[in-house]
């Protein structure tokens, strides 16, 4: 179907042997055929299946229009995991870490190689922040602790627990986090229960060097910690707790390392978006890309106007992340989850649990930042 000049919609119909031109305030009245072959005829036309241009017509169509971003799935590049989550690029090792959070696995994809790696912790494992003191060293969060873990050459690892939070709160397990420019970590909880988390069980807290011991709370009570990110000018923070539908901005104190005055950014509901929020970054415009779990797509936007930019679609129903990689950070790495399919739908979608790859997005990221709370272990 297209349409013209006068609101028109033209439209052809299979097996009809037809186009149709039709009033598209009256959508039924059909003003005439354009041509239209009976069954000898049809056997009569060898050239069925070629195409064809008609002319004379009195009446124009509209400018055709062209996308402002031109998206490109670079397919998987991984196998499908249970529940793939908190991709984190290393720039001095030109390596993407991810995780599978249910099955305790760290993966390692070396942009340059293609090489897959990985190692099992005991426990539930999300997020990665890579440490500025030892590029072979991760902060990472298992269950409801923060341990550092050295990742060897050799495939081997050692690790250390840093600290437990939320003793009030046996059943919440860590789920995102970055650092910020002065390498403060910012961890989120959540509830176990179900895709949407127990309510009002999880929390929002900075580590520092000074606090690795009692991390400080920020943000208290929240149902699912989700998507981080600062602005260029490091005076926004981003945040999502997922079932709220909506993207918060605070005001941001860098030296202190403190956020105020909260509003809304973004939100879904005024896009009639049927997903929730989850992870999020940014790119080097200060615009927000955001993964849509249950929504099968990444989302762009202007958090200043609360404007909708663009959707790209995965072939996942379940998008749990999104980071800028690649040695120009010029690559969205996509993971994506199946924990939540059904058997028919994880037919539908094989692919499902992958991490997907966007390029020639017209835009890319800003350096992610290191974690410094710990020198060794």
């Amino acid at each position: 179907m297209t349409i013209d000049e006068d609101d028109n919609l033209w439209v052809a119909l299979y097996g009809g042997g037809a186009i149709v031109k039709v009033n598209s305030t009256r959508w039924m009245e059909i003003f005439y055929k354009l041509y239209s072959l009976n069954e000898e005829q049809r056997k009569q036309q060898p050239t069925a299946g070629a195409v064809f241009a008609v002319v004379g017509l009195e009446t124009r169509g509209l400018p055709v229009f062209e996308v402002d971003l031109l998206e490109s799935l670079d397919d998987e590049i991984t196998e499908p995991l249970i529940h793939g989550e908190c991709p984190t690029w290393d720039s001095r090792n030109n390596i993407l870490y991810y995780v599978d959070i249910h099955v305790g696995k760290i993966y390692s994809y070396n942009y340059t190689s293609k090489e897959i790696t990985s190692i099992t912790l005991n426990g539930e494992v999300a997020p990665v922040v890579p440490s500025k003191s030892n590029p072979n060293m991760l902060i990472v969060g298992l269950d409801r602790s923060i341990v550092a873990v050295k990742w060897n050459k050799d495939g081997t690892f050692t690790s250390k627990l840093l600290v437990v939070v939320a003793d009030d709160k046996p059943d919440s397990r860590m789920n995102d986090g970055k650092a910020d420019k002065e390498g403060r970590i910012w961890f989120g909880t959540m509830g176990k229960d179900g895709d949407v988390g127990t309510p009002n069980e999880g929390t929002l807290y900075k580590v520092t060097r000074d606090n690795v011991s009692s991390p400080e709370v920020m943000v208290s009570p929240v149902n699912i910690s989700n998507g981080m990110a600062w602005n260029k000018a490091n005076n926004k923070f981003y945040y999502i707790d997922s079932p709220t539908l909506q993207v918060s901005e605070y005001d941001y104190d860098n030296e202190k390392g403190t956020i105020s005055n909260r509003r809304v950014a973004f939100d879904l509901k005024n896009y009639n978006i049927n997903a929730h929020p989850d992870g999020m970054t940014i790119d080097q415009d200060d615009n927000l890309w955001i993964a849509l779990y249950g929504g099968g797509s990444v989302i762009k936007v202007n958090p200043t106007t609360g404007e909708l930019l663009n959707r790209i679609p995965i072939p996942a129903e379940c998008v749990t992340s999104v980071m800028w990689g690649g040695p120009d950070l010029d690559v969205l790495f996509v993971t994506t989850s199946r924990v939540s399919l059904t058997e028919e739908e994880i037919n539908e979608q094989p692919g499902a649990g992958s991490v997907y790859a966007l390029i020639n997005l017209g835009t890319k990221g800003v350096p992610v930042f290191e974690a410094d709370i710990i020198d060794s272990i």
